[in-house]
C-alpha cells in the first residue's frame, strides 16, 4: 500500500473542498447572512489542512487498484465529514450526526433527508446542500483528474473506482483529457438547465440551485412541498433534463464526435428510454382517476419514473398514496436505476441487461449443451471478467441489502419503511414508501441505525466494492 501517494490526493481534495465551501460565502454575502462566517471558517481550516498534508512530497507516484478504492473511499468520507461542519455549527442541524447524513445525502445525490422544514434553512446552507449534489454527481476525483495531472498513467485506476457501471473506459486516450471531456460534458448541460429554468421565470437562485439537484440526479428541494408547487413547464423541464442526466454520456461524446448514429443505436440507453415509457404508460393507466385530467396524469405520472429511475428523488405529489400496483413499478425502478456512465444510482439498465442476457443463455444452454453463445452489449462481446464483476456485485449487493434492512429493523419500524429506506439509501434515491415516503423524511431512524444508512448511501454511490476494501484486513498491508 502506498500511503504517501494516498496522503497527498487527499490533501489535493481538501483543498478543493475549500474553493467548493467559498460559493456558499459568496451567496451568504449576497443574502446579508451571517452563517457564511462558518462556511469561510470550514473552508480556511480545509485549505490549511490540505496544504500542510502536502508539503512533504510523496516517495512514489505509483498506484494501482487498491490504492485507488482506498483513496475514492477516504475522499467521500472526508468530503462528507469536513462538508457537515458547516451544517452543525450553524446550529441548523440539531446534531452533528443529523448535518453528516444530510451531507452524505448530498455528496452521494441520494436526496434522503432528516428535515421536516427545509424552507427554515438559510440561504448559503440551502445552497451548500444543493451544490453538493452536483458535486457528487460526476464524482470529485474526476475533477481533480481534468484538471490536476496526477500519478501519471496510474490514474485510471481513480476514475474506475469512482465512476458508476460494470466498466469503464476512456473516450480519449488519455484519462485527463476523458475526465475533462467528462466534465466539459456535465457543465455545458448543467448550463443548458440553468438557462431554460430562466426563461420559464424561475430566479437565478432558484434555477442554481434546482440544476444542480437535477445534474447530479440528487433530488434535494427547496420547498417543504417538493416541486409540487412549480408550474406544469417547470415540471416537465425538470423531467427531462433528470432523463438526460440519466443518459450514458458516452452518448453523448458520440454526439460531440458527429457520430450521431451511434449514439442512436446506443443499446443501453434505449433499454432505458423503453423501461421509462412503458412504465409511464402502465402508471398513468392505473392512476388517471386520481388526477383532474389524463394529460395531468401523465405529467405527474411521468416527472415520478424519471425521478425514480434516475435516482433524483424530486416528487410533484405523494405516490405513497397511489395504488400497490403503480407503488410495486415505482419499487422495480429504484432497483434497476439509470444508465451507466451517467449521474444517476441504481443497479445500472446495463448490468440488468446483462444479467437478463446470461439468464437466457442458460435456458439456451440447458436445451442444446454444445451450443457456444456469446453475450453482446453495444455489439461487442462481454468478457468473462466483467460477467463475473456483475455476478459478484448482484451477489455483495444482497447481502448488503439484506443486512441493512435486519439492522435498521431494530428501531421497529414497518417492513415496507424498513425495505424501501435500504432501497432508498443504497440505490441512491431518496424517499421510499412508507415512513419515509415523499411527504416525510429519515428523522424517524435512531442514531445507529442512520450510521448504517450513511454506509449504504455511500457503498451505492461508491458501487460498493470500494467501501467494502476498507474492511479487509489485507488493502492495508504495505508492498
Amino acid at each position: 500500500m502506498n500511503y504517501s501517494i494516498i496522503r497527498y490526493i487527499l490533501c489535493r481534495v481538501l483543498e478543493f473542498q475549500a474553493l467548493f465551501l467559498l460559493l456558499p460565502c459568496i451567496v451568504a454575502v449576497c443574502y446579508g447572512e451571517k452563517q457564511g462566517w462558518i462556511y469561510l471558517f470550514v473552508a480556511a481550516g480545509c485549505l490549511l489542512i490540505g496544504g500542510l498534508g502536502k508539503l512533504k512530497k510523496p516517495k512514489s507516484t505509483v498506484f494501482y487498484a487498491r490504492e485507488g478504492f482506498v483513496t475514492v473511499s477516504l475522499s467521500w468520507i472526508m468530503m462528507s465529514i469536513t462538508g457537515a461542519l458547516p451544517f452543525y455549527f450553524t446550529g441548523e442541524f440539531p446534531t452533528y450526526t443529523d448535518a453528516l447524513f444530510e451531507t452524505i445525502s448530498g455528496f452521494t445525490t441520494t436526496g434522503a433527508s432528516i428535515l421536516s422544514d427545509v424552507e427554515a434553512l438559510s440561504r448559503c446552507t440551502m445552497f451548500w446542500r444543493c451544490f453538493t449534489h452536483w458535486i457528487g454527481g460526476m464524482g470529485v476525483l474526476v475533477l481533480i483528474l481534468a484538471i490536476l495531472p496526477l500519478a501519471g498513467g496510474y490514474n485510471m485506476y481513480l476514475m474506475r473506482a469512482e465512476s458508476p457501471g460494470p466498466t469503464v473506459g476512456k473516450l480519449v486516450p488519455r484519462v485527463r483529457h476523458t475526465a475533462r471531456i467528462l466534465y466539459q460534458m456535465y457543465v455545458l448541460m448543467t448550463i443548458i438547465e440553468i438557462i431554460t429554468l430562466l426563461i420559464a421565470g424561475m430566479s437565478l437562485y432558484d434555477s442554481l440551485t434546482l440544476s444542480f439537484g437535477t445534474a447530479g440526479t440528487g433530488g434535494f428541494g427547496l420547498l417543504n412541498t417538493g416541486a409540487a408547487e412549480y408550474s406544469a413547464t417547470v415540471q416537465i423541464i425538470l423531467t427531462v433534463f433528470m432523463i438526460l442526466f440519466g443518459i450514458n454520456f458516452n452518448v453523448y461524446f458520440l454526439i460531440r464526435e458527429r457520430r450521431g448514429k451511434e449514439a442512436i443505436k446506443h443499446e443501453e440507453m434505449r433499454y432505458y428510454l423503453g423501461v421509462i415509457a412503458v412504465a409511464v404508460i402502465l402508471i398513468t393507466v392505473n392512476v388517471k382517476d386520481y388526477f383532474g385530467s389524463i394529460a395531468e396524469a401523465v405529467r405527474h405520472v411521468a416527472f415520478q419514473v424519471a425521478s425514480i429511475i434516475t435516482t433524483t428523488g424530486f416528487s410533484t405529489t405523494d405516490f405513497n398514496k397511489w395504488p400497490e400496483f403503480s407503488k410495486f413499478i415505482l419499487v422495480v425502478l429504484m432497483f434497476v436505476g439509470a444508465c451507466a456512465g451517467s449521474t444517476g444510482g441504481g443497479i445500472k439498465v446495463s448490468r440488468v441487461m446483462t444479467m437478463a442476457k446470461l439468464a437466457k443463455n442458460e435456458f439456451s444452454y440447458l436445451i442444446h449443451p454444445k451450443r457456444v453463445r456469446q453475450i453482446y452489449m453495444e455489439k461487442r462481446v462481454v468478457n468473462k471478467e466483467t460477467l463475473r464483476s456483475i455476478s459478484v456485485f448482484f451477489i455483495a449487493y444482497t447481502f448488503i441489502y439484506a443486512i441493512s434492512v435486519l439492522l435498521i429493523s431494530l428501531d421497529n419500524l414497518d417492513f415496507t419503511t424498513n425495505f424501501t429506506a435500504v432501497a432508498a439509501t443504497l440505490n441512491n434515491i431518496g424517499p421510499g414508501l412508507g415512513m419515509v415516503g415523499p411527504s416525510s423524511n429519515f428523522s424517524v431512524y435512531s442514531t445507529p441505525e442512520k450510521y448504517v444508512l450513511m454506509f449504504d448511501m455511500l457503498a451505492g454511490r461508491l458501487e460498493l466494492f470500494p467501501m467494502l476494501l476498507l474492511f479487509a484486513p489485507s488493502t492495508w498491508k504495505r508492498n
